[in-house]
């Protein structure tokens, strides 16, 4: 039972995909999945239009190039598929599986604090990317422009998601912040 007038957790919601633009007349839409596998993104159940909001439950018609062609229960036309066309896709974290040891997802790692291997906080993992060559940490410093780490182990010897840190090697950073 919840104490009166508070309302009950939310469970932490990934956004595993984009809608893009529809395809063909019977409500089937193009997604831009950010899942490893194109096609998972129909495995983990409904995937919600915004965190929390409205179940779509998807069915793959066929994987492309550019992602995943699918249907959505309730959407039978262009009209209706077009209406979602930008519409952010998300699952409760708890959908996903677990991960290989030495493995993340990027959602785990967004909000981690970032250490020198002396315990000294210098930032906040704000955002994880690619761009082909391998993934890339964001970090905010305060009251400075954000660094760019490659998420290699050279560079991020330590991942410790129990205590919300990573250690950064100080030569990932500029010297002024080191």
């Amino acid at each position: 039972m919840r104490a009166p007038g508070r309302a009950p957790a939310q469970p932490d919601w990934v956004e595993v995909g984009v809608v893009g633009a529809p395809v063909g007349v019977r409500g089937a839409m193009r997604i831009m999945p950010f899942t490893a596998n194109p096609e998972d993104i129909v495995s983990y159940g409904p995937v919600h239009a915004g965190p929390g909001g409205p179940a779509l439950a998807l069915t793959l018609a066929r994987v492309e190039a550019k992602g995943v062609v699918a249907r959505a229960r309730g959407i039978q036309d262009r009209d209706a598929a077009a209406r979602l066309r930008g519409t952010r896709l998300y699952v409760p974290r708890a959908a996903l599986p677990p991960t290989e040891p030495e493995t993340y997802y990027h959602h785990d790692l967004i909000g981690l604090d970032a250490e020198t291997p002396d315990g000294r906080v210098v930032g906040t993992v704000v955002a994880v990317v690619n761009h082909g060559a391998g993934d890339v940490l964001e970090i905010a410093v305060a009251g400075r422009a954000s660094h760019a780490v490659a998420f290699t182990r050279a560079f991020v010897p330590v991942v410790d998601l129990a205590a919300r840190r990573v250690v950064i090697d100080p030569a990932a950073l500029d010297e002024g912040d080191a």
